[in-house]
């Protein structure tokens, strides 16, 4: 398999400060293989193409010196499409089928396959913190289910919306696998459509709670989130956006009907640019 082009989806590794000469020292090649993403058993590199030449040894050295690593992808694309998959070279290893573990939840999926972000474990247990037993919660955009299980172990019974057949399957299984089938129903399908779909068919204001890792701008969920949502129900909305547009963003979401109790930074994403978690409730 090695040097083929895989498609997958994982946050944007870490990258690297490419030196002035396209060769890598030995030194130098230790401090590559330091840096890379680990889904599961599974490390993500970016390697820039100065480094071409040499990135089956980096993938090697990665391989040989941490023991949790048994596959290294080189991320050679950046997320595409309704399914926010990449594209991935292997460089070392074998298949790339995982099982992620994190605050006690186990997550199987694909890298190769369905997007999943490793970085926002911590937030997802702050996000699930919050929910309340005998809930109901909606959970658009919900991947493998790194959002939707925790907040069903809360008690909570979640509709969970994916678009991707793929991630639905790992969703399902996931929710088998951390014994909170009976609390989450999946639904396959585009969060938007179905959003607007049930509240025309009398799915408004029904939900008590949502949680929307909202993809990269595709803001306009919120709108069609809110009306789904009770009044004095709680919404968790995240969004990427510079610092500066935070102020004017949350007199927004006032304008929209919503009070924000909380906001918070959750890590850059690009140049200037974070992922920022508001916490509201609704008018």
């Amino acid at each position: 398999m090695r040097g083929k082009t895989l498609k997958g989806g994982v946050m944007r590794g870490r990258g690297f400060n490419a030196g002035p000469s396209p060769t890598v020292s030995e030194e130098g090649r230790d401090r590559l293989s330091g840096r890379f993403t680990l889904v599961g058993d599974v490390a993500v590199v970016s390697i820039p193409p100065i480094y071409e030449g040499e990135k089956r040894e980096i993938g090697e050295a990665i391989i040989s010196s941490q023991k949790n690593v048994k596959t290294v992808l080189n991320k050679v694309s950046k997320l595409e499409g309704d399914r926010r998959v990449a594209s991935f070279e292997l460089l070392a290893g074998g298949g790339t089928a995982t099982c992620h573990r994190e605050f006690g939840f186990s997550y199987k999926l694909d890298v190769a396959g369905v997007f999943f972000n490793p970085r926002l474990g911590s937030e997802r247990m702050r996000a699930a913190s919050k929910a309340r037993a005998g809930e109901m919660a909606i959970v658009p955009f919900a991947g493998v289910g790194p959002f939707a299980v925790p907040v069903a172990a809360a008690g909570v019974r979640v509709v969970a919306v994916e678009i991707s057949l793929e991630a639905c399957r790992w969703l399902a299984e996931n929710a088998r696998l951390n014994r909170v089938d009976g609390n989450v129903d999946i639904v396959r399908g585009d969060a938007f459509a179905l959003c607007r779909a049930m509240e025309e068919k009398g799915g408004a204001a029904g939900f008590d709670r949502a949680v929307i890792p909202t993809p990269y701008g595709r803001d306009e969920i919120l709108d069609c989130i809110i009306p789904l949502v009770k009044p004095g129900g709680a919404v968790t909305f995240y969004t990427f956006k510079k610092r500066h547009e935070i102020l004017g963003l949350i007199k927004e979401f006032e304008g929209r009907g919503l009070a924000v109790e909380d906001h918070r930074r959750c890590g850059n994403v690009a140049p200037a640019v974070s992922r920022w978690a508001f916490d509201m409730v609704k008018l």
